[in-house]
């Protein structure tokens, strides 16, 4: 993350990164992505486990996406301090209408060349299908459907709302609304993560 100068470790990326790439963790993540469904505990662990040994990591780093299962979430408690010499982990959830992360989901358009994003309801390129930045042709990911995101609410209803339980029971839990615009946003996690964190600016 920008402000803190720590890297964004996203389970999303990575795992797109394999399908792009078309390794076997690609191939089997692609199928069970384009139905909606999360990709198997042991294989997020064991991918986020690797990541987290390298250099970039040792002043801090934000985790996206991960644990999204309570089973992700007990495993991370107890194999972090294993690994990884770090403070308690806290944790933000971001909070918005299920319409409105219909609406940006399916809207969502990528540009592969730059990775910037796009909204064709709320943020669209001057021209449909072309980034702004570099005129290369966006993207709209095969599990940016309404039928995977019904599927993924589902998964989200039985898997990852538990988590969220798991951590608002702790002292290392805050919620912020995702509904204002972008920068209003972050600024609610950055504060957020400063009261989680104490005085420490590096959290």
């Amino acid at each position: 993350m920008a402000t803190f100068g720590i890297p964004q470790i996203s389970t999303g990326d990575i795992l797109r990164e394999n399908i792009a790439k078309g390794t076997e963790l690609g191939k089997t993540a692609k199928g069970l992505m384009d139905k909606g469904q999360l990709v198997p505990d042991q294989i997020v662990n064991d991918m986020v486990q690797a990541r987290l040994t390298a250099d970039d990591v040792h002043a801090g780093y934000i985790l996206d996406g991960f644990p999204r299962t309570l089973a992700q979430a007990t495993w991370l408690d107890t194999h972090l301090p294993i690994f990884r010499e770090t403070p308690p982990l806290v944790a933000v959830n971001i909070r918005v209408d299920e319409a409105e992360l219909l609406r940006r989901i399916t809207g969502r358009r990528i540009c592969l060349a730059c990775k910037h994003i796009y909204n064709i309801y709320s943020h669209p390129p001057a021209k449909p299908g072309v980034c702004d930045i570099d005129g290369s042709s966006l993207q709209h990911r095969s599990d940016d459907t309404e039928e995977a995101f019904v599927e993924r609410m589902k998964a989200y209803e039985s898997l990852t709302a538990p988590v969220i339980e798991h951590y608002r029971a702790s002292n290392r839990f805050r919620e912020v609304s995702g509904e204002p615009a972008v920068e209003e946003v972050s600024q609610s996690i950055i504060t957020a993560l400063k009261a989680l964190r104490g005085s420490n600016p590096k959290l």
